[in-house]
């Protein structure tokens, strides 16, 4: 018989979201209705143009290429009657920026998407990225390869298009220009000014953002911000997703002697920097997964009573996930995935000391590395976090130093430390009761129905911090792709039926009104 966590996993990767499902018990407007009606009539044309725009590589640091993709932006948003230009800096990607001014509108809703995508691993990949693939279905749950539909020809919502960058990010601009497309034709009003902010780089580290931000601060005054980026739930629900985790990062090196020592000779007598390493790493956290570093969750902003609320109703999936992933357990003594994404971590991301397998040799090495990320949340600093790190390896008995240690250090401190620290970036997040934020919910509500997950914090991180310390504005995030779209990684896709979804959840952001209610 299959267990419990086995059918709640069936039920969730095969129970399909389609956007007249999601809409629930509720009646559709007229704005969802019309992105409904005119999805149906141009659904062939819609899949086809996606592909033509899938077709451009898309890495940031292939600057041809990427203003190709910046081209087709532009003239996507000229060809809608929204003023658009391009913002440039020399040999960087440009921002694409374009506004919207709508009569009477009194507020301004500022619209936020990368348009690069991660290199690609061409061989690991069953079809060529850069050449859009429909499938009947996920690869591997068997899907075949097929031609686009045309005109007319019925469309399976389980079909996934295959290419860079269908999930992750190119997906919003297909739903948000159908959107605008079908409030076109039905004669639809927009209802909020509308600001397109289009960045470039964002797979890179958005390394010139903020100057992008400083430079046009006025052009960038919008009340609230939506992030078109990121999946759904894995429980296959639509979400708003309000906040990110910052990160920051340091490096640890242990030594022992000067050189590699022979383990019969020295074993027992030479200190082991590998072991020095594992012991240093493993005093850092319990055996449930919590960090015990003096003052490490001291500064952490507690969730508010709406968060709690929110995170009590999302749907229990961590069984069916560690059941995917094979863990017969979870941190925190299996506490729920939504519960420790709100507090901060501290993960081992590599180690490295000698050699394994058929490299290894019967040697004592002479140093171990490991290297550390800490994901933050609101309320921390990434200084003051690395700091309480220091501080801990300290107490364990370390010297630090920032350099290798030369032969006077070496003979001076029995136990020695090399740190170097890497910059990091804070969390953020907006407050589910912001007035400006509770239209954002209602909006999406009204097409994703009472199925609307909102999700306090996503586990990832992403430098939304200066949306609110350089442009003062929150920010909401608002996922369309599958929660298996494979971002970063070969066979990314994009299943039909989220891009359906996206383009009804998109005209109804772009018609709410100022009254609508949150939470």
């Amino acid at each position: 018989m299959r267990t419990w966590p086995t059918l709640l996993a069936l039920l969730i990767y095969t129970t399909p979201l389609t956007a007249s499902q999601a809409a629930g018990p509720s009646p559709p407007d007229a704005a969802i209705e019309a992105a409904r009606a005119y999805r149906k009539a141009h659904a062939a044309e819609i899949l086809a143009e996606y592909a033509r725009f899938l077709e451009i590589p898309n890495v940031a640091r292939d600057l041809p290429n990427i203003e190709r993709n910046a081209k087709v932006l532009v003239e996507g948003l000229r060809e809608r009657g929204i003023a658009a230009e391009l913002w440039r800096m020399e040999g960087v990607p440009p921002i694409v920026y374009g506004r919207k001014d709508v009569p009477g509108a009194t507020r301004t809703l500022g619209i936020y998407l990368h348009y690069d995508g991660q290199p690609v691993d061409e061989d690991a990949w069953h079809s060529d990225p850069w050449t859009p693939t429909l499938r009947t279905g996920a690869l591997e749950a068997g899907g075949t390869v097929r031609p686009l539909p045309t005109a007319g020809e019925p469309i399976d919502p389980e079909w996934r298009l295959y290419a860079r960058a269908a999930g992750d990010d190119k997906i919003p601009w297909a739903a948000l220009t159908t959107a605008l497309d079908a409030l076109e034709e039905a004669a639809i009003a927009v209802t909020s000014n509308l600001v397109f902010f289009f960045e470039g780089e964002e797979e890179a580290g958005s390394p010139h953002l903020e100057s992008y931000m400083r430079a046009h601060r006025d052009a960038l005054d919008v009340d609230v911000w939506l992030i078109c980026d990121g999946p759904i739930h894995q429980s296959r629900q639509p979400q708003l997703v309000f906040g990110v985790r910052g990160v920051a990062g340091l490096e640890i090196t242990t030594y022992g002697a000067t050189r590699y020592l022979h383990s019969g000779h020295y074993g027992n007598w030479a200190p082991n920097p590998g072991l020095l390493l594992a012991q240093l790493l493993a005093s850092m956290k319990d055996a449930d997964g919590d960090v015990v570093i003096d003052g490490f969750y001291d500064s952490t902003t507690p969730m508010n009573d709406t968060e709690r609320q929110a995170v009590a109703a999302i749907p229990d999936i961590d069984g069916a996930l560690r059941e995917e992933l094979g863990l017969v357990r979870s941190d925190g003594r299996n506490a729920p995935l939504a519960e420790r994404l709100r507090r901060p971590s501290l993960n081992i991301r590599g180690m490295v000391s000698g050699a394994v397998g058929e490299a290894a040799r019967n040697v004592i090495p002479n140093e171990a590395t490991a290297s550390l990320d800490v994901r933050m949340v609101r309320g921390n600093d990434p200084e003051a976090m690395l700091d309480t790190v220091e501080a801990h390896i300290v107490r364990q008995g370390f010297h630090i130093v920032r350099e290798a240690p030369d032969r006077a250090t070496r003979l001076a401190h029995p136990r020695i430390a090399r740190v170097r620290r890497e910059p990091g970036y804070p969390a953020a997040g907006a407050d589910l009761n912001d007035p400006q934020v509770q239209p954002v919910i209602g909006a999406a509500r009204r097409a994703a129905g009472d199925d609307l997950i909102l999700l306090p914090t996503l586990g990832g991180s992403l430098p939304l911090y200066l949306f609110g310390e350089v442009l003062d504005a929150p920010v909401v995030i608002v996922p369309i792709a599958n929660h298996d779209n494979n971002q970063h990684a070969p066979d990314e896709n994009i299943r039909i039926g989220n891009l359906w979804y996206g383009i009804e959840l998109m005209a109804s952001l772009l018609t709410m009104g100022m009254d609508e209610s949150g939470p």
